[in-house]
């Protein structure tokens, strides 16, 4: 059994696309045993983070996607930790809205990360962004999705960059495909799970969003 245990951090600031800004809070999740962890996404305050890391090392700063409020502390956090962050090739459209640096490294579906006795399979979720990537940890039935998949339905696809189908796609064939009892943890808003979401699916088709 693994001994890996999942803090959210909640941070607030301003997501900005389009020419609009609104203000949001963001869960970031901070995944790992007493020795080591990961964090995953890096959303406006480095401060409160760190904190939930708590001086355990940081093997790496995964990024759910690149939109402004997910990745507005990973120059911060990665002086910080000296982890590397990893980003979706496909989300550099976004990313370089916002740095004018890189990502240190890049994400691929499949690619699998080791922390404190747990994985992490990378799933490429695209939708609300081009390089969405979604999280999954069999060990601790529990799936990371970001602005993929939310409690009562898809993340937005309204702005830039995102498209409806294609969202609706990676949830029905990869998300739902997990065990119904794996929890979902978002980025914004509090946490379901893969079986109470599949019965909406239909109901989101409809509805167009």
């Amino acid at each position: 059994m693994s001994a890996a245990q999942v803090t959210r951090v909640v941070t607030a600031g301003t997501f900005s696309l389009d020419g609009g800004t609104w203000d949001v809070e963001n869960n970031v999740w901070v995944l790992g045993d007493e020795s080591e962890c990961v964090i995953i996404d890096a959303a406006h305050q480095a401060e409160p983070i760190l904190k939930a890391v708590a001086g355990r090392r940081v093997r790496a700063i995964l990024l759910t996607h690149a939109h402004n409020d997910h990745i507005n502390a990973v120059q911060e956090l990665t002086t910080a930790t000296g982890a590397p962050s990893f980003l979706h090739p496909e989300d550099r459209v976004l990313w370089d809205m916002v740095h004018p640096f890189a990502p240190d490294r890049d994400l691929a579906d499949g690619d699998v990360f080791q922390v404190g006795g747990a994985s992490l399979v990378v799933l490429h979720t695209p939708g609300h962004a081009p390089g969405a990537c979604s999280f999954y940890s069999p060990e601790l039935r529990a799936v990371f999705t970001g602005d993929t998949l939310f409690s009562g339905g898809p993340g937005a696809t309204g702005r830039s960059f995102s498209d409806f189908p294609t969202i609706i796609g990676s949830i029905r064939d990869t998300l739902l495909s997990l065990p119904g009892d794996t929890v979902v943890h978002t980025g914004h808003g509090g946490d379901t799970t893969v079986g109470t979401e599949a019965a909406g699916l239909e109901d989101w088709i409809a509805r167009g969003y």
